[in-house]
């Protein structure tokens, strides 16, 4: 009798996940089976769980799966230099290689995107997203994680880590020196915003500000370790606090860099308010229909404002995030302090603190993880 193991089914919008057993198969030519360390909840998931954001159900749904590499054919996971026992982050992305976009080297915003996680529960292997214990992904899509980085850890910024990183990316290609710049704020404190956070501290930004909504104590003490030059509360000082505080940075002119990743919509026009002139606002944080703001686009036009959309990611952006987690060991420390993690049968759990803002980074780890 084959091995069971455990994943949790996304069954549609506000409907609690079902924890099922599926049979470990045979791994396909290409693929590498990998066995769960940490699989992170993405804010793309709540958004299917919210219904704001697509996805089929019933579907194993996540796409932050790191693992070991348990199961590949030798001479194929050679290839991309793996081999069993390496652990491993899943890429899910996969682009067509053929469209304009992939053709000029921007394969990340790819127009025919394909994704490694939408095979269908009802087939073999069955086990292609990312919460379940054992997954199944091309050996294409598959980056060894250096033995220097602790798994768990790398785990909690799989995606967000990534994400951060393509917008940054985008940024240096517009010629935007963003290590010299003096004043950064980050808007938003989830995974996304904690990485960036971290990211513009580790690298030399001289002050590095943030404004969450509703920072509770347990919150505040957890996003004091990555040692912000102040945290704002939105609901305390509210956007005009917020504007006036910021608008006195770099003598009145106010900041250099504005990094959205809270998801909210009224989060843009505080953050094109506060930038100075040729300021920079990176957006990579809008990434469902939340609703539509009025902003003021003269603004734009006066200030000469830089603002440059991001949203996928690709595999350079992945290796960039594990070459920035080795350069900089202390981070290791410092992203523990803010992950939870749950075993993959309490993911409905995990999807309640979640949605309740109660943690920074949520993970879902095999039965013996922690």
């Amino acid at each position: 009798m084959s091995e069971q193991v455990k994943a949790a089914v996304f069954m549609g919008p506000h409907t609690p996940f079902e924890i099922r057993e599926f049979p470990v198969t045979a791994t396909p030519a290409g693929y590498g089976r990998s066995r769960l360390i940490a699989s992170g909840v993405c804010g793309t998931d709540l958004h299917f769980w919210r219904g704001t954001l697509a996805v089929g159900a019933p579907s194993i749904v996540g796409h932050e799966f790191v693992g070991k590499l348990e199961d590949a054919d030798p001479a194929e996971a050679a290839q991309y230099g793996l081999k069993v026992g390496d652990n491993v982050i899943a890429d899910i992305a996969v682009p067509c290689g053929k469209c304009p976009l992939c053709l000029s080297g921007d394969e990340a915003n790819c127009v025919n995107m394909g994704v490694t996680n939408g095979g269908s529960i009802d087939e073999a292997p069955y086990l292609w997203g990312g919460y379940t214990e054992v997954n199944y992904t091309p050996l294409a899509n598959l980056v060894k994680i250096p033995d220097e980085l602790d798994p768990k850890t790398v785990a909690a910024f799989a995606c967000p880590g990534p994400t951060a990183m393509h917008a940054f990316k985008l940024a240096a290609r517009a010629g935007i020196r963003i290590a010299d710049m003096n004043v950064a704020v980050v808007q938003g404190l989830g995974p996304v915003g904690s990485y960036a956070a971290l990211y513009l501290k580790a690298i030399g930004v001289k002050k590095v500000y943030a404004v969450a909504y509703h920072i509770t104590d347990e919150k505040r003490a957890r996003y004091n370790a990555l040692g912000l030059d102040g945290i704002y509360d939105l609901e305390v000082m509210g956007d005009d606090g917020v504007i006036e505080l910021l608008s006195k940075e770099n003598g009145g002119l106010g900041v250099d860099l504005v990094f959205e990743a809270s998801g909210s919509p009224k989060a843009v026009p505080v953050g094109m308010t506060v930038l100075r002139n040729r300021g920079v606002y990176l957006v990579p944080g809008q990434y469902s229909n939340a609703g539509g703001i009025t902003i003021q686009p003269q603004l734009i036009t006066f200030k000469a404002l830089q603002i440059i959309g991001s949203s996928q990611y690709d595999l350079g952006d992945v290796s960039a995030y594990l070459d920035f987690l080795c350069a900089h060991p202390g981070c290791q420390d410092i992203i523990r302090k803010i992950s939870d993690a749950y075993p993959v049968d309490k993911v409905n759990k995990a999807f309640e603190d979640a949605l309740a803002g109660k943690n920074i980074k949520t993970l879902l780890v095999n039965r013996c993880g922690k």
